[in-house]
């Protein structure tokens, strides 16, 4: 099959890649179209270092068409449409017992399930890790079971291959992270795919303020499209600008770009008593003052949306499908496979909101 693999600090580059099963419990799904997520920008700044010891096929934010399935496979058959989700639980430990399934404590991680016997992926008799778990910048992938979620087949899929991640990340963020409160004045920080998703959940959720907010002008005007009642260019003025328009009454306050200084802010602009939520991915600290904690501001991280994939993902479906949310105005571009190294440029230059990549 066909395949983008990153070898190292250069391009990706597309050559055949032979995959292998799927096995006992496995599913292999002939893939749609996979979005550019900003997550994919992590393993492609570690090999820029010394980070990447096996080349590895990106892409995290997949849907298609289930090909095959290996034995004892039972919640999905061939034919059925699905999203790849990349963080299976495994049903059982103590996150998964609580209700907490997107922080399970032993994920099923294709990767590590091919780990200890001959390698799943092959480029020229070299092993390929399937990146964050999916590797989807294919036209095939194999996943475990609990790995993809069924869903109803009328759904275009290079359309809600985006609730693979980026969506459901945001929406989630506000509805079961936050569990943004009919009414609540609410800003969010950057306005990529999960940026917008925010505020497509806090309007679903019924914040009557939302206060959007990124440095560039274009992604202020998609956001009214997407429920956003106030717009602010990003400036060093920004928290006082946020808590004069909501009245120093602001509730929730969303960081979805991943970056520490703006996590920071998002604790600022809030009220005594008001919650941040870290969304975007960061290796950054954070740092805030002690006086913040003394006026009772709670800080939590998002994970996956706080989102059960097995129920969120088909709701989110189903969502889309009755006009209730947008995906079609978060794709900002659709590319062939062999122009994924322009996909990324786009991504680092901030100039999309989500870039598709088409691969049937």
């Amino acid at each position: 099959m066909k395949a983008a693999i990153l070898t190292g600090p250069g391009p990706m580059i597309i050559d055949d890649v032979t995959l292998d099963g799927p096995g006992p419990g496995e599913v292999r799904v002939k893939l749609t179209a996979c979005g550019v997520c900003h997550s994919d920008l992590l393993p492609i700044h570690r090999a820029r270092g010394p980070g990447l010891t096996n080349p590895v096929i990106l892409g995290h934010e997949a849907a298609g068409v289930v090909e095959a399935v290996g034995a004892g496979v039972r919640s999905v058959a061939e034919g059925d449409s699905v999203i790849c989700a990349f963080r299976p639980s495994c049903g059982a430990c103590f996150q998964c017992a609580r209700g907490d399934s997107q922080l399970c404590e032993q994920p099923d991680d294709p990767q590590r399930a091919a780990t200890g016997r001959h390698p799943r992926l092959r480029w020229k008799d070299r092993p390929v890790s399937q990146g964050i778990g999916v590797g989807g910048f294919a036209e095939m992938c194999v996943m475990p079971e609990g790995g993809v979620v069924k869903i109803r087949k009328d759904a275009p899929l290079d359309k809600v291959c985006l609730i693979g991640c980026g969506v459901t990340t945001g929406i989630g963020a506000a509805i079961h992270t936050a569990r943004v409160e009919p009414g609540s004045r609410v800003a969010v920080i950057g306005l990529g795919g999960v940026g917008l998703s925010v505020v497509q959940g806090a309007r679903l959720a019924g914040a009557r303020q939302i206060i959007a907010i990124d440095r560039l002008a274009s992604k202020l005007e998609l956001a009214r499209g997407f429920g956003a009642t106030d717009c602010l260019l990003a400036d060093a003025d920004v928290v006082q600008r946020v808590q004069k328009l909501s009245a120093g009454r602001l509730d929730y306050a969303f960081e979805a770009i991943g970056l520490g200084s703006c996590v920071a802010q998002a604790v600022a602009m809030v009220r005594s008593g008001g919650t941040a939520i870290a969304v975007g991915v960061t290796l950054d600290s954070v740092t805030i003052s002690g006086m913040e904690l003394l006026r009772e501001k709670k800080l939590i991280g998002s994970f996956y949306g706080s989102s059960r994939i097995q129920h969120t993902i088909p709701m989110l479906v189903d969502l889309y499908m009755e006009g209730k949310i947008k995906l079609d105005e978060l794709i900002t571009r659709r590319r062939p496979l062999e122009q994924i190294n322009e996909a990324f440029e786009d991504l680092e230059a901030a100039s999309v909101a989500r870039t598709v990549i088409q691969l049937a």
